[in-house]
């Protein structure tokens, strides 16, 4: 399918590597519903990337929302190519702002439980919640591709290494929402398998965004660039992949 014609919802899509997945595609000609929570917010974003982007409110959140911006996709659309599960957050916390603090207050004999459930309900139910809604979309199309963006701190296989450098850093909050994100991702697999509609898992770089308080180790562009790269294959491209740059796999 010609980039021109395909159609595209990428969800926390008005700042950071959503906004830049969706300016890039926007560039090759793919039509882009951002997402935003915050529709103003989404229609600054919307008319910074310029042509083909469009903002819509979706708050992963919030159901209603979620069916409402798939009301509005059917009718201006009818049909949707490729989603991209982008919105995530990892803390509701406003007064820590360093990393290692957050992380500490995260230990499981001390993290908040509305805090790991506050987390979880963006990361996992709130990816879960816009893929049934948006999956009757994707039937229609004839190239459809999901992508959840995932991180390499929710593969179990790494974190349980000692030897893995960052296996300390593994807490109930964001990491073990990744984790559960990339089982429901399986669950997705395992439900289209026998379908047309591909789905991939993405683990981004480090980015300098507002999700790591801006302690990212790359820019927002290096970082996304393998969401980027999934996007942009065609009817023939993998499907049921873990992967955190071309040809380099992450175990689940």
């Amino acid at each position: 399918m010609n980039p021109d014609d395909r159609i595209a919802l990428i969800t926390g899509a008005n700042q950071g590597m959503g906004k830049q997945v969706a300016r890039e595609l926007a560039a090759d000609g793919v039509s882009v519903y951002v997402g935003s929570r915050d529709l103003p917010r989404g229609e600054r974003a919307a008319a910074e990337i310029g042509a083909n982007a469009t903002a819509i409110r979706l708050d992963v959140t919030d159901r209603a929302s979620i069916h409402h911006a798939a009301q509005i996709i059917e009718k201006e659309a009818g049909r949707l190519d490729l989603l991209v599960n982008n919105a995530a957050i990892s803390s509701v916390r406003s007064d820590i702002q360093d990393m290692d603090e957050l992380r500490a207050r995260a230990q499981p004999n001390v993290v908040s439980l509305d805090e790991v459930r506050a987390v979880w309900e963006v990361n996992v139910f709130g990816v879960l919640a816009v893929y049934q809604e948006m999956l009757p979309l994707l039937r229609r199309s004839a190239d459809a591709r999901i992508i959840n963006v995932t991180s390499a701190q929710g593969s179990l296989t790494r974190m349980a290494d000692p030897a893995f450098p960052f296996h300390e850093t593994f807490e109930p909050v964001y990491s073990a929402s990744k984790t559960a994100l990339n089982a429901v991702t399986l669950s997705m697999m395992i439900e289209l398998e026998e379908t047309d509609i591909s789905v991939n898992l993405v683990s981004p770089g480090f980015a300098k965004t507002a999700l790591v308080n801006f302690q990212g180790t790359e820019t927002v562009d290096e970082a996304s660039r393998e969401v980027v790269r999934v996007a942009r294959l065609g009817p023939d491209g993998p499907s049921n992949s873990f992967t955190t740059w071309e040809g380099i796999d992450l175990p689940w």
